[in-house]
């Protein structure tokens, strides 16, 4: 896992760090989905009403961002419990996981909230949205440390960024779907790439300067942590 290898002054950073991108990220995607009610502020010129939905989309966009790091801080949790219990089935249990969240992110949806006649695709495209990037963010992850980090991260991306998302799932609010979703993927991305550099940063901190260069110091980089 690696998370006990990261001192609390980066684990403090890693929490300021990911609340500045998700209230960010808010900020830029909220302009976006909400174009149509947003537009006449920047047409007519309306500064205060354009800093005022600006400041209002990153106080929501910190709050995104405190849900992303309270599921990746349970996900490590989790992670460790599972791989002692389950062993080496752990990424089998994960992969079915995987496929039942995205299951029931197309059907259970389609069956709670389509309308008569409604096309089940609409459906089927958000559960590509939220497969998509976790799989690109679980290949880099893999790339970036080893390739047993894959189902982990996999998972990661997808059902926790899924259980984070629940809140609108249930409401089933277009616009809210998508200012929800993004910042939740890019802010569990950050924390997911930003663990085994985090990592490394203590080490050196730990002892006092970088690990010696060459194979060693490249073990010592990729060894922590399959999350």
């Amino acid at each position: 896992m690696g998370e006990n290898i990261v001192t609390s002054r980066n684990w403090v950073r890693l929490f300021l760090s990911t609340l500045f991108v998700g209230g960010i990220t808010t900020g830029i995607i909220g302009f976006i989905v909400r174009w149509d009610k947003f537009k006449p502020f920047f047409t007519d010129f309306n500064f205060i009403e354009i800093m005022s939905v600006l400041f209002w989309l990153l106080g929501v966009g910190f709050i995104f961002s405190l849900l992303s790091q309270a599921g990746f801080f349970a996900y490590l949790t989790i992670h460790r419990f599972g791989t002692g219990i389950f062993k080496s089935l752990w990424n089998a249990v994960q992969v079915i996981l995987i496929i039942f969240v995205l299951f029931d992110l197309v059907y259970f949806r389609y069956t709670a909230f389509a309308k008569e006649g409604e096309s089940i695709i609409p459906y089927l495209l958000l559960a590509i949205l939220v497969l998509i990037p976790g799989l690109a963010i679980a290949f880099l992850k893999a790339k970036q440390t080893n390739m047993s980090a894959f189902i982990p991260a996999l998972f990661f991306m997808i059902v926790v960024t899924t259980i984070e998302w629940v809140p609108v799932l249930r409401v089933n609010e277009e616009s809210w779907l998508f200012l929800m979703l993004f910042p939740l993927i890019v802010c569990n991305a950050f924390q997911l790439l930003m663990l085994p550099k985090l990592n490394q940063r203590s080490i050196e901190e730990r002892t006092g300067g970088k690990p010696h260069a060459g194979k060693q110091g490249k073990s010592a980089y990729k060894k922590p942590s399959n999350v």
